[in-house]
């Protein structure tokens, strides 16, 4: 379950990525309160949630190209302290009771603008570091990473809030960067820059979604990612909705909802690290996808509590078993020098999409209700991960 520890590089990146996740979430939790606490409005909140993803949306493309061109290891040390200045940029302005919510818009996008250059180039350092063979574990194991700090990051938060007020949580944010970055430095990885010709930008752009375009699998794989963004993901954002007027459990309820599709996704996402590199991860996926379509179904359907519960945890176990196994399937067939483009299209119709999925399913509950907006996006899905396997049966066989 964890081969991927035993090799020095990763397990250095893992541990450091895991202290900064914490932290991530502990900002995540404290400046939605913040923002709440100045505004009063849950529009907001959405601006901010839309500014801090929609620079993934639009640059990340352009982060794919430098995670190829230049030094990956550079680049994470570069972004990771970028992070660190901003989020000690806004503890300071909190400390001070200056911070406006203006100045949180502006640290959000900018947050955003420095993810876009982040996510790819973490995403493709992760096989250098702990090699093909360990691929599957090192990717599961950094889901559970993240889940397992989503777990443990709010509940910290609300204690530093209470203890030490809201710009303790910035604090202790720009702090956990340090783990990457103190990583970063005592990994040891070969990974030169690839010298691009003039105006490579724009080029190895085309480039590279020439490449995606020509290969049917990675276009597949990717499609799966950007479908389930748009109309399966989405649910979560309707997560206070079912609590309040479907189930009728209130914040206590929302608070177990919500875990419980953590917990599955943790849960999931040790499963995973154990089959360890196993053949016909199509198969696999298939299946994954169609459960979490089947129980994303059930989840919309359900009035009883303790079912959505369970429909939520197989959901979460579901979600990050077909998200980990796209990641590894692409990095194992993707060669080295278009694996940053890949991963940014990857991480573009992952984290990209999103904003457009919660704004659709926003909609789509302000005339129908929440429960025929998660129906929806579920009937969605499983028509089609269905159509896919039929048109296209070979995926079953990678």
């Amino acid at each position: 379950m964890f081969s991927s520890l035993k090799v020095r590089n990763f397990r250095l990146y893992w541990l450091g990525m895991f202290v900064s996740l914490i932290g991530t979430w502990v900002q995540y939790v404290a400046q939605s309160w913040l923002v709440f606490q100045l505004t009063n409005s849950a529009f907001l909140l959405g601006v901010v949630g839309f500014l801090s993803t929609i620079p993934v949306f639009l640059l990340s493309l352009f982060g794919g190209v430098v995670a190829d061109r230049m030094n990956k290891k550079n680049v994470i040390l570069f972004t990771q302290s970028a992070f660190m200045f901003l989020a000690f940029l806004l503890a300071i302005l909190t400390q001070m009771k200056v911070i406006t919510p203006s100045q949180i818009m502006l640290i959000a996008l900018l947050n955003g603008v420095v993810m876009a250059f982040d996510a790819p180039a973490r995403q493709a350092v992760v096989v250098e570091l702990a090699g093909k063979r360990h691929l599957l574990n090192a990717i599961a194991l950094s889901s559970a990473a993240f889940n397992s700090a989503r777990i443990i990051g709010p509940a910290l938060a609300g204690i530093i809030i209470a203890g030490i007020g809201m710009s303790g949580c910035f604090y202790v944010n720009g702090i956990s960067f340090l783990a990457v970055i103190i990583a970063f430095l005592l990994i040891k990885i070969d990974n030169g820059p690839r010298r691009g010709s003039a105006g490579f930008l724009r080029k190895d752009v085309i480039d590279g979604l020439k490449f995606i375009k020509d290969n049917r699998i990675i276009l597949i794989l990717i499609s799966m990612v950007g479908v389930t963004s748009l109309f399966g993901i989405p649910y979560v954002i309707l997560m206070p909705v079912f609590a309040n007027d479907v189930l009728h459990v209130g914040a206590k309820g929302l608070g177990a909802l919500m875990s419980s599709t953590g917990f599955g996704a943790f849960i999931g996402a040790l499963i995973l690290a154990r089959l360890g590199d196993f053949k016909y991860k199509g198969r696999l996926l298939i299946v994954s996808s169609l459960i979490f379509s089947v129980s994303l179904t059930l989840f919309s359907l359900s009035k009883i509590y303790l079912l959505s519960l369970i429909a939520l945890m197989v959901t979460g176990v579901a979600s990050v078993t077909a998200v980990s196994l796209i990641n590894t399937m692409l990095q194992a067939l993707v060669p080295d020098e278009f694996r940053g483009r890949t991963m940014s299209v990857f991480m573009l119709t992952f984290a990209g999409f999103m904003p457009f999925g919660n704004l659709l399913a926003g909609i789509v509950t302000h005339i129908w209700g929440a429960p025929l907006a998660v129906l929806a996006g579920g009937i969605i899905c499983g028509a089609f991960f269905i159509t896919l396997n039929i048109l296209y049966p070979d995926i079953k066989n990678i």
